[in-house]
């Protein structure tokens, strides 16, 4: 057991397969606690207040937290690693005790304002709403704190490659959160999905601090500010907080168009974004986290090769995997929706428009997956302000679009604002990147895209014509019936896929299968998986 915990991941492709894996897992707890949240609350005000409420927590999370190991921390705390361990840990206690004063002092300032925020984020919120969500949103600045200290935990994990027990955070999140569902819900009425919150960010906390641990950590009252590396940890994560500050107003401004429809759109747009990232979640942000850490090896060594190598077969094997996703989300939206969410007071019509508004989110699936890793490729090689202009420009646009869809379309038309700007970044960051790489070896990624797309095309033929041969052998009133058409229907088109790109020698398939078939958890340091074929 302490093998495992402690276990280095050997390659790019097997590192995320460990996060992918335990992705999917959380990704199902996520999906269960959804259908809990359907079941018990429907879409009505009282999940829109608990959605509402997790903004400004989360907006903490994203612009402190993730802005600082994404862009700043990892990449600063490897260069040190490798010559001096003892300085390195000596960075990371001053990095916890800075973030942790600083969100003592910023919390505490976000209590104290909260009802001068909540009515500007949630206009269309009646007044008694509005008194809800406020107290909903201040017992869940706490949990910022504890995901603060676990976030620099985990940065270390990722630093060196402990992706499994990192892999691990998300699940006992949101065990937590269901915990409060079931559990603290029927004793503190809606606040208890709050309580249930801390709850799990106090899980993905202590899950970490054993590894952590293993690896050499001693906590020190280290604060000195004016290190160096804690300054150029600074320097870094200026841009980028600023970058997600840019898709936090873009969430916000949608919260605030949402709140302004029907009752229940803010829950509806919550609950069709929470599956679109499904996939989204296990196969774009686990190839980008995995790859993250050799992509700044490669460039702090200058090996420029082996860079342009990685990040190029990490894009096709994303397209790989994503593409297929994509065509069953499409295709079997409905079923999708139904058999999630499908329960107590979430009735057809709410299936519909969610089914409908997941529709929309899936048309930018390779987008959203491309974006977190090219992101990665910028911050891998110190720069931070192209991904900044590219998300302030995509966030601009996304307003735009909302303000002018949401009156024609509803909800669905700021789904389809959100696919329509996410393309346009990623096509931002692709033009961006490639003057810096001079190449993306374009010519191998077009000749697979040929033959994903071609196999991707037959599995949707597969799917459309299975789906109505199955719909009369079960019966599609029941959970039961919608669940055995769509697991069939979506597993033959897997196979279609599958085989298709077998007979074609994919070679994104002949490296994940190697992948799968070997053991992929290994002690020796993170290396590429390169043929002859990909030094061309």
């Amino acid at each position: 057991m302490k093998k495992l915990f402690t276990a280095q991941s050997k390659t790019i492709t097997g590192a995320a397969l460990v996060l992918g894996a335990a992705s999917f897992v959380s990704r199902i707890i996520g999906v269960i606690r959804d259908r809990i949240f359907a079941h018990h609350f429907g879409v009505g005000e009282s999940l829109d207040i608990y959605y509402a409420a997790f903004k400004v927590p989360d907006l903490v999370y994203n612009l402190l937290i993730v802005g600082a190991l994404s862009a700043g921390f990892i990449p600063v705390f490897l260069d040190i690693w490798v010559k001096d361990k003892k300085r390195a840990w000596h960075v990371t206690n001053t990095i916890i005790h800075i973030l942790g004063y600083t969100l003592i002092i910023v919390l505490s300032l976000l209590f104290a304002a909260m009802p001068h925020i909540i009515p500007k984020l949630v206009p269309g919120f009646s007044s008694e709403n509005i008194q809800e969500t406020v107290k909903l949103s201040r017992i869940m600045l706490i949990s910022p704190l504890l995901l603060g200290i676990s976030g620099i935990i985990s940065g270390v994990l990722q630093s060196l490659k402990s992706f499994f027990v990192y892999s691990l955070t998300p699940i006992l999140y949101n065990v937590g959160i269901i915990f409060g569902t079931i559990f603290l819900v029927p004793l503190y009425g809606i606040s208890g999905l709050a309580y249930g919150v801390i709850l799990g960010a106090f899980f993905h906390l202590c899950v970490q601090i054993p590894t952590l641990l293993s690896h050499g950590f001693t906590y020190s009252h280290s604060y000195n500010i004016k290190d160096t590396y804690v300054r150029k940890i600074g320097k870094l994560m200026i841009p980028r907080t600023l970058t997600l500050a840019t898709q936090q107003v873009q969430i916000i401004v949608i919260t605030i168009l949402a709140s302004t429809l029907t009752a229940g759109s803010i829950s509806i747009f919550t609950f069709a974004q929470n599956l679109q990232f499904f996939p989204v979640g296990i196969i774009g942000i686990s190839f980008a986290l995995a790859a993250f850490p050799s992509l700044s090896e490669y460039y702090a060594k200058k090996d420029a090769a082996r860079f342009i190598t990685h990040l190029t077969l990490a894009i096709r094997q994303i397209l790989f995997l994503i593409i297929p996703c994509t065509v069953i989300f499409l295709l079997l939206r409905a079923q999708i929706v139904r058999v999630v969410l499908g329960s107590g007071k979430f009735d057809w019509s709410a299936t519909i428009v969610t089914a409908d508004t997941l529709a929309f989110f899936t048309l930018s699936f390779f987008a959203q997956c491309l974006i977190p890793l090219l992101v990665r490729a910028f911050y891998a090689r110190h720069n931070t302000i192209f991904p900044l202009i590219a998300a302030i420009l995509s966030t601009i646009l996304t307003i735009y679009l909302s303000m002018i869809l949401k009156d024609s379309m509803g909800v669905t038309g700021l789904a389809l604002a959100f696919s329509l700007s996410s393309c346009f970044q990623v096509a931002l960051l692709w033009v961006g990147l490639r003057n810096y790489i001079s190449t993306f070896k374009e010519i191998g990624i077009v000749s697979s895209l040929y033959k994903i797309c071609t196999a991707a095309i037959i599995m949707a033929i597969a799917v459309q014509y299975a789906k109505y041969p199955m719909s009369k052998i079960v019966d599609m009133t029941t959970f039961i019936g919608i669940l055995l058409q769509g697991f069939t229907v979506g597993f033959t088109g897997l196979f279609v896929y599958i085989s298709v790109c077998k007979i074609l020698k994919t070679e994104e398939l002949r490296l994940i299968t190697k992948s799968i078939q070997r053991k992929w958890l290994r002690t020796s340091p993170l290396q590429p998986e390169v043929n002859q074929g990909d030094q061309v």
